[in-house]
């Protein structure tokens, strides 16, 4: 009688078990509340992600990320959104094509400093000079670019900006520019004047082979690290920061053509193309300088 009695509450409690939870019980209300949980969000795309990804730029832009890594640079920079930003010598407007959207979306503003033909005494090339701006401002004419704001530099120009306005400075590839006519102390020093006070500075630039001793003119499109942080540290910079984001292990630096051998100029043409294709565009520095509080 006692084995009968113990299979017949054993057999009642494997039912209740297997039972459903009453509907008010906590363990029906938990299983309902994850049966019923929402989805995860997608994730949100950031405003740089979205400048970065805009129809804005040309698929040939978007294809030289690989080389130039905007996100990244732009990151360890530490540049903000809603910053007042100041690109020297923006060229094409590879970067202002990231540049202008973004800031714009973010409340801040770009001042883009053009080649300046102030103190050039041939008619025929300041003629060029004002063609080449006139028409890179016409590039900026769509409300996404947001209201770019434009002044001039060269080695007889004035300030790039109003002095002290300026969140963050950033020059692409242009020392050995500066090298070339003899006033990168004059360069730099217009970029000092332009930050706010702590404000930052970021270069990018070709790197050269330290074991060469830096040329005075920068004639091949290299500039030495070294020569870099001693040109802006003189001039009250502050280094705070190196990164290899724009590092290229394959570029040897020893090119007939110097630099512009490399893509994107290919220099020598058809010669040899594919080699150069292979290395990709120069190896980088990148360097994050400070203005000292004041």
């Amino acid at each position: 009688m006692k084995t009968a009695v113990s299979a017949s509450l054993l057999a009642l409690a494997v039912m209740a078990a297997c039972a459903p939870a009453p509907a008010d019980s906590p363990e029906a209300i938990a299983e309902l509340d994850t049966d019923t949980a929402a989805p995860e969000a997608p994730a949100v795309e950031s405003p740089l992600d979205a400048a970065i990804a805009s129809e804005l730029r040309s698929p040939e832009e978007k294809a030289r990320d690989q080389w130039r890594h905007p996100k990244e640079t732009l990151e360890f920079l530490g540049v903000e959104p809603d910053d007042t930003v100041v690109e020297i010598w923006p060229g094409g407007g590879w970067y202002t094509n990231i540049l202008a959207p973004w800031l714009a979306s973010g409340g801040g503003k770009l001042v883009a400093v053009l080649f300046s033909p102030e103190g050039i005494d041939d008619a025929e090339r300041v003629a060029r000079i004002e063609t080449n701006n006139a028409k890179f401002k016409s590039n900026y004419t769509d409300p996404a670019f947001g209201t770019i704001d434009y002044s001039g530099f060269s080695a007889n120009s004035g300030p790039l900006t109003e002095p002290g306005t300026a969140d963050a400075v950033l020059t692409f590839r242009n020392i050995h520019n500066w090298m070339a006519s003899d006033f990168q102390a004059d360069a730099v020093k217009a970029m000092y004047d332009a930050l706010k006070s702590g404000g930052i500075l970021g270069v990018v630039e070709h790197r050269g082979n330290p074991a060469i001793e830096q040329d005075p003119k920068a004639k091949n499109g290299y500039v030495n690290e070294n020569y870099a942080i001693k040109l802006f540290t003189a001039a009250g910079f502050e280094l705070v920061g190196k990164s290899e984001i724009n590092a290229n292990p394959k570029d040897t630096k020893d090119y007939e053509q110097g630099v512009w051998t490399l893509p994107p100029t290919y220099r020598l043409g058809a010669t040899d193309r594919d080699k150069y294709a292979a290395i990709g565009e120069s190896d980088r520095f990148t360097l994050k300088f400070r203005k000292p509080l004041q």
